[in-house]
């Protein structure tokens, strides 16, 4: 699977390697916030198989194999060392990237993520997985309904819900098969007390994908790890992303002044 991941490269400064979402991508989870780490930063980030201009994979994609090629991408772009930001299932690739490449991980940055999906989010990987077959809009209000919080729900017009719910339905990469059933198989549990990095953990505490209990369970894991809960869902780049941007440059800007990025 090397260097098969196509990726941006932005910016300019200490590495900043980014994990996105299953049946995300790299502009759709964080082009809101982009510019503004790239103006401190260089950022890396490559789309996994199916999303963006990344081919889809042939077979299930594993853990290993995708903590692996982003390293090789950060590294091939000239990083030798960085801290990741993961969003959702990038938080299990940020931790198994920790596991399997310590001497390149500066911290680490896990937002609306889980170390093994629960009950809850099988089933929501299983309704997915069966919607992706079959009517595309209802997957895209299925979505809208489990990920988007409370407050920013009730907030659009009925014209913006359906004008959500008709981009969503554009949007879904072709590669979502494979990103859930990699949602499906997370399990890192076993490894967070092994790391040995500054770790910020962001709660999205209106998540009905990921609430905020599988971030509490990420920061308990990781020795000294710093949690903070932002009200928004799972989308939280739309939700509430100047907190958001705000929490990742804080500790960014913390990481450098101590010399760990």
């Amino acid at each position: 699977m090397t260097n098969h991941f196509a990726h941006v490269v932005r910016g300019s400064g200490p590495g900043l390697l980014l994990a996105h979402g299953g049946g995300g991508s790299v502009e759709g989870n964080f082009g809101a916030i982009l510019d503004d780490l790239a103006r401190t930063h260089t950022i890396v980030g490559p789309d996994y198989p199916g999303s963006g201009a990344t081919p889809r994979a042939t077979g299930p994609l594993d853990l290993d194999s995708v903590a692996d090629e982003l390293v090789a991408i950060a590294v091939d772009a000239g990083l030798e060392r960085f801290a990741i930001l993961g969003y959702s299932l990038g938080t299990g690739v940020a931790v198994r990237i920790a596991t399997r490449h310590p001497e390149r991980v500066t911290g680490l940055i896990l937002t609306a993520g889980f170390t093994k999906p629960d009950n809850r989010l099988l089933l929501a990987v299983d309704i997915w997985r069966e919607l992706l077959d079959g009517d595309r809009r209802l997957l895209a209000k299925f979505l809208t309904f489990a990920a988007t919080g409370e407050r920013h729900l009730n907030s659009l017009t009925p014209a913006e819900l359906e004008a959500a719910i008709d981009g969503l339905t554009e949007y879904i990469p072709a590669g979502s098969p494979e990103h859930v059933g990699l949602v499906a198989d997370v399990d890192t549990r076993a490894e967070l007390a092994g790391i040995s990095v500054p770790a910020l953990v962001i709660a999205t505490t209106q998540d009905g994908l990921a609430p905020p209990a599988h971030s509490r369970e990420l920061a308990a894991g990781i020795p000294g790890a710093e949690l903070i809960e932002i009200e928004a869902g799972h989308g939280i780049g739309i939700e509430a992303r100047d907190e958001w941007l705000a929490a990742i440059q804080k500790f960014l800007h913390a990481s450098v002044r101590e010399g760990t990025n």
